[in-house]
């Protein structure tokens, strides 16, 4: 479980930085959401196909930690990578009453090509996933609007549109769609008679933000490296929770951003290298949607075959063996407030302990990125910039 868990937050990393290179405002995605999307892809996919998607999904490193040795079959690794994702999607799906977490997987194929049962089967059985079979060719709007209803039923609403007008078409052969939504409450609630208009600074200029404020025990650190504060918010029952990474006033985001690595990342989060102590937080209310075509985002990372007919290698899928994924799209929303968050997507250098102030505080009034845990699989859900009020 851990190793999948490193592999989606490095995965994650890997992505919020070929994204962050196209989109310079705010950014918020699910790690979890794409690359469980990829993992469906991967059932299918043979050759150098299936090599580039593992690539893409678990670097060696993570291989070998998670006990998948460079010198077996194949066959043997993928399937290990299947069966891990089994296992953590049932362990973040459990039902509980501290949140809601929903996640559901499904694939859209061109009805006129014949999907092995077996590669069915095996979408059911690992990503609880049905193959839904569409006229893509016969009335492109129709199945567009069929997929666009089923994201929103499974998103509470929220994501109403994932494929936008002339995003499929007749040509299309396969379109992976991954839903994950959200929402949690805060372990300690902001109380919303404190919140109030304050300024937050993007580079020269002040935007008026509702700042929510609350005084109390929180785990905090400091990171010498990138002169940036780390806050841990838990959500109740404490099984999720949302790390802030705030850089001092004087320190540039985009300097942050250039410094990470996974590596650091993880550290930087780790709530055991913080210290609990009664703080000042002031956190602005905020309200997130992107959209994504990942695409050119998952080309630069190594997965090319994937999308061309001519390479293109996914004989355990169906009959036909080139059938290239026409579309992978993300949109993700968010909400923070003073109740906790809402959000929902589809598809050790920290010190111990430092005396920021007498009076400790952590102002999030100028830009910072936050990451949504899951503690027990130690994976990144949700991530994310908030830069632009």
């Amino acid at each position: 479980m851990e190793s999948l868990g490193a592999a989606t937050t490095r995965f994650g990393f890997h992505l919020f930085k070929e994204l962050s290179k196209v989109h310079k405002g705010n950014v918020v995605f699910s790690p979890v959401s794409i690359s469980t999307a990829i993992g469906m892809l991967l059932l299918g996919a043979r050759g150098a196909t299936a090599a580039q998607l593992r690539e893409v999904l678990v670097s060696e490193q993570d291989a070998e930690s998670s006990g998948i040795k460079a010198e077996e079959k194949e066959i043997e690794k993928t399937e290990e990578i299947h069966h891990q994702f089994q296992m953590f999607l049932s362990e973040i799906s459990k039902v509980t009453n501290n949140h809601e977490l929903k996640i559901a997987n499904r694939l859209f194929g061109e009805k006129t090509y014949l999907f092995l049962q077996a590669f069915k089967e095996s979408c059911q059985k690992f990503y609880q996933a049905e193959l839904q079979e569409l006229a893509f060719a016969d009335d492109t709007e129709e199945c567009r609007r069929c997929i666009n209803d089923w994201v929103t039923q499974k998103t509470e609403g929220k994501i109403s549109e994932i494929l936008a007008i002339g995003t499929v078409s007749p040509l299309t052969k396969l379109v992976l769609v991954n839903a994950i939504y959200f929402k949690g409450k805060w372990k300690k609630q902001f109380d919303r008679r404190y919140t109030r208009g304050m300024p937050f600074k993007v580079n020269q200029e002040k935007k008026t933000v509702q700042m929510m404020f609350k005084k109390d025990e929180f785990k905090v650190g400091y990171v010498e490296e990138v002169r940036s504060q780390v806050l841990e918010l838990p959500y109740a029952g404490e099984e999720l929770s949302m790390v802030i990474l705030l850089p001092d006033e004087d320190t540039d985001l985009v300097a942050v951003e250039k410094a990470l690595t996974p590596e650091k990342l993880t550290a930087w989060m780790d709530p055991e290298k913080m210290t609990s102590q009664k703080i000042q937080v002031f956190l602005p209310r905020f309200k997130l949607e992107q959209s994504y075509d990942l695409e050119p985002v998952l080309r630069s990372l190594g997965m090319t075959d994937a999308f061309e007919e001519a390479k293109a290698d996914f004989s355990g899928m169906s009959t036909k063996k080139n059938v290239p994924v026409s579309k992978v799209a993300h949109k993700c929303f968010g909400e923070v407030n003073e109740e906790g968050t809402e959000a929902a997507a589809a598809t050790a250098v920290v010190r111990n302990s430092r005396c920021i102030r007498t009076e400790p505080k952590f102002c999030a009034d100028h830009p910072f990125l936050f990451f949504i845990r899951h503690h027990k699989t130690n994976s990144i859900l949700f991530c994310g910039r908030f830069s632009s009020p």
